[in-house]
């Protein structure tokens, strides 16, 4: 019987050129400055797992999200130049899911709860401002677009009090979708 440490596991491999070729480095947890093992990064292979990469270090900038699959080229698949500099592995959630999005800062103002995927925030809560959030259960998926397009941020357990706080560049929020595409 296979132990819940092992299928929590992910693996994710940077290539600095594309096709899977030049200097590689794996990786099997969060690492917040991916720079001192490679300069450039341009095809990326998740063996197993769901990560987010992102182009700053410290889990700053655009955040990509990939499954387990081969991009072998960044910048055409996924739509990211050759900066990666961090990553971070997103667990396994096993449950229920459920967020809170707030219509002021520190979770004050309207406020909708959501537990499943919804792929038009306006349509459905007839609001899409949303200046801070609370996520009690599960991972997800936070696009500034409808029907889960456009910018992506990666939401974990804990309360973001500024939409700054998951990376947003402003309060707009298009669609949201759990994370449970796990292979």
């Amino acid at each position: 019987m296979q132990s819940d440490a092992n299928i929590t596991m992910g693996k994710i491999i940077f290539y600095e050129d594309r096709n899977f070729q030049g200097r590689s480095h794996e990786c099997s947890s969060d690492c917040a400055d991916l720079h001192s093992y490679f300069n450039r990064c341009n095809s990326i292979r998740v063996e197993s797992g769901c990560f987010m990469i992102y182009e700053r270090p410290n889990y700053m900038g655009n955040q990509y999200y990939l499954k387990r699959g081969d991009y072998s080229d960044n910048q055409r698949v996924i739509g990211m130049n050759d900066c990666v500099r961090s990553c971070r592995m997103i667990p396994q959630h096993r449950g229920s899911y459920r967020m809170r999005l707030y219509e002021r800062f520190d979770m004050s103002g309207q406020m909708h709860e959501l537990v499943d995927d919804c792929p038009n925030v306006q349509d459905r809560l007839s609001m899409s401002d949303f200046n801070s959030c609370n996520v009690m259960d599960g991972h997800w998926l936070l696009y500034d677009q409808p029907n889960y397009k456009g910018r992506a941020y990666y939401l974990r357990p804990g309360e973001y009090r500024r939409y700054s706080d998951w990376g947003g560049v402003s309060p707009r929020v298009g669609s949201v979708r759990r994370i449970t595409d796990f292979n």
